[in-house]
């Protein structure tokens, strides 16, 4: 092929870059167009991106314009995807709803304890060591009919004192026996609880009120703990036994030297949530055990909520007894078996209807908020409330484990920048010292006890966990409560939010909701519940506190107040650090796709009166992905069974090998409940992570 010298001269003279970028064979580059900028081999980009970057790619600039500063100001640029998070999302619904009166219960009194026929010790102790003066509403009317050897069933709002209205009477009644109680005597109480920390908990409140009478042994068996001291434990006496319903069977069964002869008391606290875990069986092999050693006992039952199973429960443990619920007045119910028949049966009825007491100090927020933006939503709620306005304390409720393993991680990552809160040489806006904790049912014994006690004591800090820690917890100075799914009855919100506003204290509370299940604040409207509104944008402008998300662009003046093209640049700066830590690893990428999938999963399990509600076809997968730090929906999940079905997902099959590997007979019920203390060991626990 001949080629012309002055050609060959004009093109040394138009520069090095067209010279490159020609064929050997003087032909145009026609394979140009296929390498875009850089920003299209980034992960991620938009297709608004790919076109941009099409259409620059045709009319190439000559490298030689590129001066060094701008290379230098094009590195040091982020790549910011603007168009991906703030278009393409649903429409946020305009809120209806009917203003209703809250059912109010005054928690409490000016009546002290000395006026009680109490021992001097006993009311000391409550004076001096709980440093209690008052008593509760519910202690002032459960506390008398207790002492008379009356059966009891207590329904009092959360936070209102219950385990001091049943544990006072049971102290003042042992202490006071003709026959001193000894330890070798064996139970004369026994304490039925949901979960693991609720018993340590009431353990904890039963040791301090037996101060002054040391001869009284308390003792707690719960799933987790090892079966040889627990045994030995009940082989040396334990007067009052507060255990979880899985364990204690567990002993009845394996355990010989258990026994109910002198037991006097029965308390089961929060009876409904111990009925609600599948828990019934357990409970009637208990009542058999007990009434086989034993007929006559007093019994009392407690919760916030009453069910129908708790009516049920009522009729069969309960003899003649005193209703005691704090919104209404003291009522006896000595009815023939015939009425009480016909009361429970019209039960289920009355719970369609019935209306729940809120702490009078706790404000009650819902923000609807779609679902690409739920992360960054969420991460900028932590950072207002727990950085920018400090001292507060924080418990973030989500429906399954595995989200709550996968955000403690990535929101412990992103905004607390590592492990370690502090790092020196940054300055403190930076550095956002915020303590992140996790609880749930797959966690190691030794693990969850260790960190109760730790968000116990600690002055700020933000849980993550699942109802786990919804009911009966006394967790002091907790501010917030935020809700990042919704849970599947009023009865259960009512009592995720009693984990603040306790005994007087003030407290806030917030519900996430997608726009789809806006409907949900008519059924808590409904149940008496008011919730205000708060709108998302609010949430988001505190981003524009912390410059960590600040969108750095050369010649650019400095903005001043909250405008919202800012706070959306910023809320995108966030969302890609989210994303680029979740995709800088595959072993991430599959932890999100887990957490993706048993937030799924759960959201099929919502009862059939909220599918019109939660139903799992108005989900977006894509968006709902975003919310994981996913950049598209993954394409290889489990298949999910579709909403209402009965079929059973594909690793269903894999819990049944998981029974041949735990050592003896296990009952798929018992690993199913591993989350609310069974009496499975640690060792089936092992196995079930395996």
């Amino acid at each position: 092929v001949s080629a012309d010298p002055v050609c060959l001269f004009t093109l040394k003279q138009s520069g090095s870059l067209k010279r490159k970028l020609q064929s050997p064979h003087g032909n145009p580059p026609v394979k140009r167009k296929r390498k875009l900028s850089i920003n299209t081999l980034r992960k991620g980009a938009t297709e608004a991106d790919r076109r941009e970057d099409a259409s620059s790619s045709q009319n190439p600039a000559p490298k030689k314009q590129l001066t060094d500063k701008q290379n230098e100001s094009q590195k040091s640029r982020p790549f910011i995807k603007t168009s991906s998070l703030f278009k393409n999302n649903p429409e946020i619904p305009e809120i209806h709803r009917k203003e209703v009166q809250q059912l109010q219960e005054n928690v409490f009194t000016t009546d002290s304890f000395s006026q009680l026929d109490l021992h001097p010790h006993l009311v000391s102790t409550i004076n001096n060591v709980l440093n209690i003066c008052s008593m509760t509403s519910v202690q002032k009317q459960t506390i008398p009919v207790l002492l008379q050897g009356r059966d009891a069933l207590v329904r009092s709002q959360t936070g209102s004192g219950k385990t001091l209205a049943y544990g006072i009477p049971l102290v003042q009644s042992l202490q006071g026996m003709e026959c001193k109680v000894q330890r070798s005597d064996g139970p004369y109480a026994l304490v039925l609880v949901p979960t693991r920390e609720l018993a340590l908990q009431s353990f904890d409140t039963i040791q301090k009120l037996l101060k002054p009478f040391t001869w009284i042994v308390p003792g707690v068996l719960m799933g987790g703990e090892k079966r040889k001291s627990e045994k030995a434990r009940l082989r040396k006496g334990i007067n009052i036994l507060i255990s979880t319903p899985g364990r204690l069977v567990d002993h009845i069964k394996s355990t010989e030297c258990i026994h109910f002869r002198r037991t006097q008391w029965l308390i089961i606290d929060e009876a409904d949530r111990i009925l609600d875990l599948g828990f019934d069986k357990d409970v009637a092999v208990i009542l058999n055990a007990l009434n086989a050693e034993r007929e006559t006992r007093q019994n009392v039952l407690l919760s916030a909520t009453l069910t129908e199973g708790v009516t049920r429960l009522a009729d069969i443990s309960l003899n003649d007894p005193v209703s005691i619920s704090i919104a209404d007045e003291i009522q006896k119910l000595p009815e023939p078996a015939s009425q009480t028949d016909r009361k429970a049966s019209s039960s289920s009825n009355c719970m369609e209807q019935e209306n729940f007491a809120v702490p009078e100090t706790l404000q009650q927020y819902v923000m609807v908020v779609p679902s690409k933006l739920r992360l960054v939503t969420l991460a900028a709620f932590i950072l207002q409330k727990c950085k920018f306005e400090k001292r507060h304390k924080m418990i973030i409720f989500f429906s399954s484990c595995e989200q709550v393993e996968f955000y403690h991680e990535l929101l412990g990552k992103v905004l607390s920048g590592g492990s370690e809160p502090e790092q020196p040489g940054r300055s403190s806006l930076s550095s956002v010292n915020l303590q992140f904790l996790r609880l749930h049912g797959d966690m190691e014994q030794e693990e969850r006890t260790e960190v109760f006690q730790g968000f116990l004591k600690s002055k700020t800090g933000i849980l993550l966990c699942t109802d786990v820690a919804a009911r009966g917890l006394d967790l002091p100075q907790v501010t917030w409560i935020v809700q990042y799914n919704a849970p599947a009855s009023p009865a259960e919100y009512i009592h995720r939010i009693g984990r603040t506003a306790r005994i007087g204290c003030r407290g806030s509370s917030l519900l996430v909701l997608a726009p789809s299940e806006a409907g949900y604040v008519s059924l808590l409207a409904s149940h008496k519940i008011n919730v205000s509104e708060l709108k998302m944008e609010k949430v988001l402008a505190s981003l524009v506190k912390d410059d960590r998300f600040k969108l750095h662009r050369p010649g650019r003046k400095k903005s001043c107040g909250k405008n919202p093209q800012e706070v959306q640049e910023r809320a995108t700066v966030l969302q890609t650090k989210f994303e680029n830590h979740v995709h800088s690893s595959e072993e991430t990428v599959r932890w999100a796709k887990k957490a993706l999938q048993s937030f799924l999963c759960a959201y099929t399990t919502y009862p059939k009166e909220l599918r019109h509600i939660f139903h799992i076809k108005s989900l977006h997968l894509g968006h709902v992905a975003k919310s994981f730090g996913l950049r598209d929906a993954p394409q290889n999940l489990t298949a999910l069974p579709a909403a209402g079905s009965k079929r059973k997902t594909k690793p269903t099959p894999k819990r049944s090998d998981l029974l041949k590997k735990t050592h003896g007979k296990r009952r798929l019920a018992e690993i199913l409940r591993s989350e609310y203390s069974s009496g499975m060991d640690t060792a089936g626990a092992k196995v079930k992570k395996k």
